[in-house]
């Protein structure tokens, strides 16, 4: 490699390294604040303990935010992968009158504001007498998370082999056969990256939670938004700490069971 080569090479190695550390900073920093030893947040974090993981892990009202954010965010990725990849693959495979703009349509939630989707939502709900505080954020966080289905889906049915499928019809299987033996497989890791993609959202999902939550049904992002305005001591870090392992394991399930580097369609 010449010098221009090595240059260049440096260069890139700096800059993804720079970039790097201005990602992590924050997380870094959140995480640091956790393991503090005073009873409010001060940086540089003072001592060391893990008391506030204890003291967090026993809190009722953090364990009943956690049990309800997992509930909503495994049924709204369940209901986003139900309807975003039928809705991918009938885009992609069939002749869909006006498919450009049934996609657009459906990748919207991605465009607009989620704060005007959460209002508009709200006055949805309010003006149909939708009162189920539990239905009504499962609908928004399934709206709001289905295109990262459909888009993760879309790219990796247009990569896959239709051959394959063409193939497994003239043998005689049947449609659903097809789809179930020769496209799923080859479309699985898409499948599982916008599941994922799906379950962070929901589960971090702030803006939409805002307008549709109430106390009784109390998600994680706006726990520790109520913490943090009222008393912000070590155990919101810790909370944000736990938030952040919870993401880092869901990704490490996904690269073990369809490699992260397929999932992502890399």
């Amino acid at each position: 490699m010449n010098r221009h080569g090595v240059a260049a090479s440096a260069t890139l190695y700096t800059a993804a390294v720079a970039t790097l550390i201005f990602l992590a900073a924050p997380l870094l920093v959140t995480m640091s604040l956790s393991v503090s030893d005073t009873l409010f947040v001060s940086f540089p974090p003072k001592g060391f303990t893990l008391a506030w993981y204890g003291k967090v892990l026993r809190d009722p009202e953090f364990l009943s935010s956690l049990s309800f954010s997992l509930w909503l965010a495994g049924f709204a990725t369940a209901g986003a992968v139900l309807l975003g990849l039928p809705a991918a693959f009938a885009l992609v495979r069939f002749p869909v009158p006006g498919a450009a703009a049934v996609r657009s349509l459906l990748l919207s939630p991605l465009i607009f504001p989620v704060l005007v989707t959460g209002l508009a939502l709200l006055q949805l709900f309010s003006a149909l007498g939708w009162s189920s505080v539990p239905v009504n954020l499962l609908i928004a966080h399934i709206l709001v998370t289905s295109p990262y289905v459909v888009r993760t889906v879309t790219a990796s049915l247009m990569l896959a082999d239709v051959t394959l499928e063409e193939a497994a019809r003239t043998l005689g299987a049947s449609r659903w056969r097809t789809f179930r033996r020769v496209t799923l497989p080859q479309i699985a890791p898409g499948v599982a990256a916008g599941g994922l993609f799906a379950f962070m959202v929901s589960f971090d999902n702030y803006p939409v939670s805002m307008w549709l939550a109430d106390a009784q049904n109390d998600p994680m992002p706006m726990l520790i938004y109520r913490k943090a305005s009222s008393v912000f001591d070590p155990s919101v870090a810790t909370i944000s700490t736990l938030m952040i392992g919870l993401a880092i394991v869901v990704v490490l399930i996904l690269d073990r069971l369809v490699g992260l580097r397929r999932a992502m369609g890399m």
